[in-house]
């Protein structure tokens, strides 16, 4: 028998569905509590490399997530005016059977994961989250914020980067700004583009793109980081940084006319420090790490979490102490090196040096 016959898991996200799928499918009882209302995702697409395929594949939804997405096994570089510099061959990090990346708006992958949560037999309830969680050292009890209650062998707190659960278990850990922002437009894919490109220079630290399907990219300009109420002119702002750039460029500027496909965001990171767990609540995905997407693998060290757990308590016959130092042995010192790494990028591009 597993470590737990029931668990909870706060947050449907990429962890938590990734989570709920694996554990579900082994015959332990899960429940999800998410507290949007339906099955969505914000932004407008995202960059997976071998690592997060690898785990995708592990869940049993790799063709979906290649019909709706589009792979590629390249990087381009390019100069401000739109030269192509260098063409780098990809990784195949994932094993020489997946692509070294794929693109894929996040509505997609949302829908995915939702689709195989469903079909492994978790139970997801929208529009709720947890509000009271009590440890009694072998069970946690717990009250949504609907009012139920229930009572769970292990809650998992996969809520985002400003996670309740996190605050709850009285870890006062939070997000920090980098000093950069980033617009993203989700858009047509203009005929050539097939990979993702980037541009360091210009009027931006960073302007690349990536492709998401069969006729969709996102395209995105990292710049410094204004206030989010002085945003304004979605549209008029974006044309502007991206008139600074050729090429491809060109032709993805004419394009960028609906702010309601633009998206901007600052970038942020966490790190809570080990042990990611407080008794029988442990934090998952970026609500105990989250990084600018400088490295592209924030969503990939989400779905390792999700599989290491799920590993771990599978494997073992009760919950204790050994498990969760086990998570952190495998895990902690992997997304500090990740989350470091992307920030010192971030800080380069801020504070450039020879």
């Amino acid at each position: 028998m597993p470590a737990v016959g029931n668990v909870l898991i706060v947050g449907g996200g990429t962890a938590g569905s990734a989570l709920a799928i694996l554990l579900a499918r082994a015959g332990v009882a899960v429940d999800i509590a998410e507290i949007r209302p339906a099955v969505t995702a914000l932004g407008s697409g995202i960059s997976l490399q071998g690592n997060a395929l690898r785990v995708l594949r592990d869940l049993g939804v790799w063709n979906h997530v290649a019909a709706a997405g589009f792979p590629f096994d390249s990087l381009g570089l390019r100069a401000p005016d739109g030269t192509l510099l260098a063409e780098i061959p990809g990784t195949r990090t994932g094993g020489p059977d997946l692509p070294a990346a794929l693109g894929i708006t996040r509505p997609a992958l949302a829908s995915v994961l939702a689709d195989a949560v469903r079909a492994a037999g978790a139970r997801t309830r929208f529009g709720v989250t947890a509000e009271t969680l009590t440890d009694t050292g072998d069970r946690v009890g717990v009250r949504l914020s609907d009012g139920t209650t229930g009572t769970y062998d292990l809650v998992v707190g996969a809520d985002g980067i400003r996670s309740a659960v996190r605050g709850l278990i009285g870890i006062d850990d939070a997000p920090r700004p980098t000093g950069l922002g980033i617009w993203r437009v989700h858009t047509r894919r203009p005929a050539g583009i097939e990979r993702t490109d980037l541009i360091y220079g210009g009027p931006c630290f960073t302007a690349g793109y990536c492709p998401t399907g069969p006729d969709t990219m996102y395209a995105y300009l990292v710049d410094k980081a204004r206030p989010r109420e002085a945003v304004g002119d979605k549209v008029a702002h974006m044309r502007a940084l991206a008139a600074g750039y050729g090429g491809p460029w060109e032709e993805i500027r004419k394009d960028i006319t609906d702010p309601g496909r633009i998206n901007y965001t600052w970038f942020e990171s966490l790190l809570v420090d080990r042990p990611w767990n407080r008794g029988r609540v442990v934090l998952i995905g970026d609500a105990a790490h989250a990084c600018p997407p400088t490295l592209a693998q924030g969503a990939a060290q989400c779905l390792e979490d999700a599989a290491v757990l799920a590993e771990l308590l599978l494997a073992a016959d009760r919950l204790d102490r050994p498990v969760f130092d086990a998570f952190m042995d495998r895990r902690h010192e992997r997304v500090k090196a990740v989350v470091e790494a992307s920030l010192w990028l971030a800080e380069w591009q801020l504070n450039p040096v020879p």
